[in-house]
């Protein structure tokens, strides 16, 4: 006779089950209507499957699609039946994995023949087979020879090698069915296939086996699924809109960047609009730097490799940068970070505590060996530059410094236009030492002071625990674009791993010597990819300060052009980047080809407009015309430039 065991519930009762009860039995106790809506189950914890029985005493909680974390299990059932589906379509396809992700998920497989859109087109139609038929996503455990043996039959070497690499000889494995589809999986799932309610399969991409192109390439199918169809459609719709912003299609249309075959991917080639746009954010970023006490510093672009020995970056960082060139006198390599060089200047010449804090900044250009499957347009490249800065400072300064670094990363997303961001704080795990450099003494104070900041300043965010870099805790700032897309940039760091590998030093108030406490900060997170955000969330159509031409004067005829050019001339003096469009081209064509290069203002000047000394401002986004005086255009958008004001 089996014992009994307690569950307690979310609302603090308790219940006494018979061991081997499982989630769904107590949600069918609770409600038909819960056991119905059931997704998932959640003990001490852990997701669990509904039906795992439960043996010993234990929190529950039964997750519906009210609870945010089943939306993640549903995601992983999707994957699975994209899985069966294919199966069943193509049994000669070889599988790898099928995880969920932020806003979906996709399955790895390998066929040498490669899928199709109509492809696309069938599976989906098979998986809206599978989920009429209500199957359950039923587990199983098997002993691993078995289990293998089974894989090695069908030939899946990738599920094979997910056992050899995740289990012990002498343990049962995890195995889902799913119909006539088997998976090596921890789980957990939703119930069945029925569950799903809203599906769609996007797009088919290129992957290597384990992420090395020297292996097999296989297919990764893309897919997302939602618990309503309306859900689903808002993010189709999304995604139809995302297509419209994209940076690397209206780079290529504005004429403001390019990426060379000849030279290779992942390098940007900046063109003269594009540059204009990366000076204007370099300037505010510099002139930022001076009014808030920053020393600028330059510095190489390699550097010998026994520098990257004692910063550590040989060790961690290597498969990450650029080969080893062979010089006359010694190996070298291409910068990976700025860091270990502005530290290089630190330690120069002695400092005491009355210089600090010091704070050196850098608009800094770095290479990293990306692998060619992970590039994107400007968002993920092997070039780019960096404003980077790092402080150096005493244990006293350090909190004063944070709060400054957080306003500065905060001025920055306002002054370029956007107004709502989320905080991240991410620590270490201190039970996972191995990961994680410094003492707990270290931890803590850099943990706090990072705390008392954000709470000081009123800023709600999220703790994410383990997910420090191993040299110290972080605050990452991430801004919501103009669609509601989320962008990692600013990020301000703790480092303890540095001033150590480096043994700087600071002379104390008390004549001794100490180490200074290291902040890396970096706002843009990179100019290439600040800049390509920036395309996507205003679409091209940039504020006035950063467009590359501000104003076109359209001259209706020949004998307008001198009015035009003297009204140029006039907004040239303040600045102003304004072209004079004098070809002998129809007007309409001219306002037309200038709107779908989105210049926020175009002038139309003929007759009456030089006779009374005005202009007629067409204005980005609106339908109606206006008559100015050009005295006043001119007033006009010196203010918008100086108020770098994003809407016209």
């Amino acid at each position: 006779m089996s014992a009994n065991i307690h569950i307690k519930l979310p609302d603090g009762s308790t219940k006494e089950v018979p061991q081997g009860t499982t989630a769904l039995d107590i949600a069918k106790s609770i409600s038909p209507r819960l056991a119905d809506a059931a997704l998932v189950a959640k003990t001490n914890g852990d997701l669990i499957d509904l039906t795992k029985p439960l043996e010993k005493d234990t929190d529950l909680r039964i997750l519906t699609e009210k609870d945010p974390e089943s939306l993640a299990v549903y995601r992983h059932s999707s994957a699975h039946l994209l899985a069966a589906a294919v199966l069943e379509l193509f049994p000669e396809t070889k599988l790898g994995h099928g995880p969920s992700t932020e806003t979906g998920f996709f399955y790895d497989f390998y066929r040498p023949t490669p899928f199709t859109p109509e492809d696309l087109q069938k599976i989906e139609a098979k998986m809206q087979e599978l989920v009429q038929q209500n199957i359950p996503y039923a587990r199983e455990f098997r002993p691993r020879e078995e289990g293998l043996a089974e894989f090695k039959n069908d030939g899946d070497f990738m599920k094979c090698h997910f056992i050899e690499q995740f289990t012990k000889p002498d343990e049962k494995i995890s195995i889902y069915k799913t119909g006539k589809f088997l998976d090596f999986c921890r789980g957990p799932h939703i119930p069945s296939t029925g569950k799903i309610k809203a599906f769609k399969l996007l797009n088919i991409a290129g992957a290597y086996w384990l992420g090395d192109e020297k292996n097999p390439q296989l297919q990764r199918i893309y897919g997302t699924s939602f618990f309503s169809k309306k859900d689903l459609d808002a993010y189709l719709n999304s995604l139809e809109e995302a297509k419209k912003r994209d940076h690397r299609v209206l780079g290529q249309q504005l004429d403001l960047f390019s990426i060379q075959e000849l030279a290779g991917p992942g390098l940007i080639f900046w063109h003269p609009k594009g540059g204009i746009i990366r000076k204007e954010m370099e300037d505010w970023m510099r002139a930022e730097y001076l009014k808030r006490g920053y020393s600028l510093v330059y510095t190489p672009h390699v550097a010998r490799r026994q520098l990257w020995q004692t910063s550590g970056h040989e060790g961690y960082y290597s498969q990450n940068m650029f080969d080893i060139m062979e010089l006359d006198d010694a190996e070298y390599r291409m910068k990976p970070m700025n860091c270990p060089f502005h530290i290089l200047i630190y330690k120069d010449s002695l400092k005491s505590y009355r210089d600090l804090p010091v704070r050196l900044g850098e608009l800094g250009t770095v290479y990293r060996y990306e692998r060619s499957g992970v590039m994107h347009g400007l968002l993920r490249v092997r070039g780019f530059t960096q404003d980077d800065a790092h402080i150096f400072c005493t244990p006293d300064q350090i909190e004063t410094e944070i709060a400054n670094c957080v306003e500065f990363a905060i001025d920055v997303l306002r002054d370029f236009g956007f107004d709502k961001y989320e905080v991240e704080l991410s620590t270490w795990d201190p039970n996972d030492r191995k990961s994680f450099v410094g003492s707990e003494e270290q931890w803590n104070l850099a943990t706090g002071s990072l705390e008392k900041v954000l709470k000081a300043k009123n800023i709600p965010y999220k703790t994410i625990p383990g997910e420090a870099a191993f040299y110290g805790p972080k605050i990452d700032i991430k801004l919501v674009d103009a669609i509601g897309r989320l962008w990692q940039l600013s990020t301000v760091q703790f480092d303890f791993n540095l001033p150590a590998r480096f043994q700087l030093e600071y002379v104390a108030e008390d004549g001794t010597r100490k180490q200074p406490l290291m902040v890396h900060r970096a706002l843009y997170g990179s100019v290439e990819r600040f800049f390509g955000v920036l395309i996507e969330h205003y679409a091209g159509a940039f504020p006035v300060w950063l467009s590359p031409v501000q104003v076109a004067m359209i001259p209706i005829a020949e004998r307008h052009v001198d009015y035009a050019n003297k009204v140029a001339a006039s907004l040239k003096e303040i600045g102003v980047r304004v072209e004079v469009d004098s070809r002998n081209e129809k007007m309409n064509a001219k306002i037309r080809e200038h709107a779908m290069q989105k210049v926020p203002f175009l002038l139309v000047v003929g007759d009456k407009e030089a006779e009374a000394g005005k202009v007629n401002v067409r204005t980005r986004g609106k339908e109606k015309t206006e008559d100015l005086a050009a005295t006043e255009f001119v007033e006009k958008i010196k203010k918008l430039i100086a108020e770098k004001t994003a809407t016209l």
